[in-house]
Parts: structure tokens; C-alpha cells; sequence
């Protein structure tokens, strides 16, 4: 695991053993979100107001539903500081990713986005299933590769070709969209990795169940606790972050949701075994 190449946090590179497991192919879409929410009739975090005890050093009045937007800067400017592009924006959720006039409707297959780590943990034992640890995730994103740079080699563009949905341009102003998209894609649309999976890298970023340092074990609120998140999005860039690699890693608090999030799952025991049939 890890890298020594790009961010300090990917280091050392370290050895690491997991149990066997099976993965989602695909991260999980609008539609099978869908499902069990009309199923349970699960509220999301983004849906409902922070509790104000979690969040003590917060005005209550600006404690409102909604959740993070990527917003670039106007006229192609320059940010006047770092991560001037991103807000908040209220009513913001799985439903209208982007607001509250945003929409869903013709994004079946999208990744869902807009959920926090109780979010994607509810529907994960809904479906009888559990979140990646760290481990598993880059286990699975290397596809059977040691020690590569990305999840199909140490080549950014193998004959030329974009192998993720990543920014390809100036970050955070212009987005060229190379690869065929400015924003999300659908899942499944670039090559998969060498165990058949994809989107392991690029899209969205994915929920881990594991803290992002043995210092987050002891907070008090859980929406506080800060996790690992795997995999990098659409908004990481060559000249930016260069997060859309198996060892890059980021931390989250458990309550945050952002339209470049969201996350697929694992079982450890045979899918197949029950007739169980999960992609």
C-alpha cells in the first residue's frame, strides 16, 4: 500500500494484508439508491439540519440542510484563495445534487452522490453488505498491479487514450473535458481494471469505513469523525491534485456530503452462494 511519489499522507509504502472479498463492479447509482430509500424511507444527513451539538462553533441558524457544490470561478478567474470553489448550498441532496432546482431525472446510472458515511453505511447492511476498509479499496483499485502509479500502469494515457473520468485542463477555471465529460459520467464508461472492476479511480470519490487516523477514534460526534475517502473524481487534475491513483487517500468527516462523493460495497462472504446477484 501507499505511495512516496506525490502527497506525504500516501507514505511509507507499507505492506498489507486483507481477508477475501467480493466488490461492487460499479459504485452505486441513483437508482439503486433509489430503491432503498422507497424501501425504508431513509432521510439522508444532507436532508436534515446538523444537530447543533455537533457543531458547537456554528451559528445555529446557519446549521440548514443542504451540502458542498463545486462551483468554478466565474469568467475562468483565478481563485482568490484555496478551495474558493466550493459552497455550500442549501437543500442540496441525492436527489438535486446541485440545488434545489438540480435534478436526478435522466441520471439513472450515475453514481450516487450527495451522501455522507451514514448515508452509504445504512445502505450497505440494507443490502446485507459492509463499507471497503482503506485496505480492501486499494487492494481492489490496483486490479492485481504492485506498485504502479495507476490502476492500469504507471502510463497517464496508455496510446493516448484518458482510462478515467478525471479534469484535463487548468484547474480550477477550465475544464477542457478530453475525456468526454465536464462533470460526472455514467458508471461503467471508461476501461475497467484487472479484476473487472470500474471507476475504481475518477468519477467520485468512495467512502472507506476507515478512520483517517487513530486520533479520529476518540471523537465525541459521529458526524465529526474524519474517514478515509479513496479513488479521487472528476475534479482532480494532472496539475492539481493528482489524486486519481489506487495509494492517494483524502480525510472526510463522516457528516459531509459534496457532489463528488459517494461510494460502493463489499461482502466477505460468496455473493453467489445465497443467489444473491449484486454489480
Amino acid at each position: 500500500m501507499g505511495s512516496t511519489q506525490f502527497h506525504e499522507e500516501e507514505g511509507p509504502v507499507h505492506p498489507a494484508t486483507v481477508a477475501p472479498f467480493w466488490i461492487d463492479r460499479y459504485d452505486v447509482t441513483n437508482t439503486e439508491f433509489a430503491k432503498f430509500v422507497a424501501a425504508t424511507g431513509y432521510l439522508t444527513d444532507a436532508e436534515r439540519a446538523p444537530d447543533p451539538k455537533d457543531y458547537p462553533e456554528v451559528p445555529a441558524k446557519k446549521l440548514i440542510a443542504g451540502a458542498a457544490v463545486f462551483t468554478p470561478p466565474k469568467d475562468g478567474q483565478p481563485p482568490k484563495e484555496d478551495l474558493d470553489w466550493w459552497h455550500f448550498e442549501p437543500h442540496a441532496d441525492w436527489r438535486r445534487p446541485y440545488g434545489a432546482k438540480s435534478s436526478i431525472v435522466g441520471h439513472d446510472n450515475d453514481p450516487v452522490i450527495q451522501v455522507s458515511y451514514r448515508d452509504a453505511l445504512a445502505y450497505a447492511h440494507w443490502a446485507g453488505r459492509e463499507l471497503p476498509t482503506e485496505e480492501e479499496y486499494e487492494y481492489a483499485a490496483r486490479g492485481g498491479l504492485s506498485g504502479k502509479t495507476y490502476a492500469w500502469g504507471d502510463e497517464l494515457r496508455p496510446h493516448g487514450q484518458w482510462m478515467a473520468n478525471v479534469w484535463q485542463g487548468r484547474f480550477p477555471s477550465k475544464n477542457t473535458a478530453q475525456d468526454g465529460y465536464t462533470g460526472i459520467a455514467p458508471v461503467g464508461c471508461f476501461p475497467p481494471n484487472g479484476y473487472g472492476l470500474y471507476d475504481m479511480v475518477g468519477n467520485v470519490w468512495k467512502w472507506t469505513s476507515s478512520l483517517y487516523s487513530h486520533e479520529e477514534s476518540g471523537h465525541t460526534a459521529a458526524s465529526r469523525v474524519v474517514r478515509t475517502i479513496k479513488g479521487g473524481s472528476f475534479l482532480c487534475s494532472v496539475d492539481y491534485c493528482q489524486r486519481f491513483r489506487p495509494a492517494a487517500r483524502q480525510p472526510q468527516e463522516s457528516g459531509f456530503s459534496s457532489n463528488h462523493l459517494g461510494f460502493r460495497t463489499v461482502s466477505h462472504r460468496d455473493p453467489g452462494a445465497a443467489g444473491e446477484v449484486h454489480d
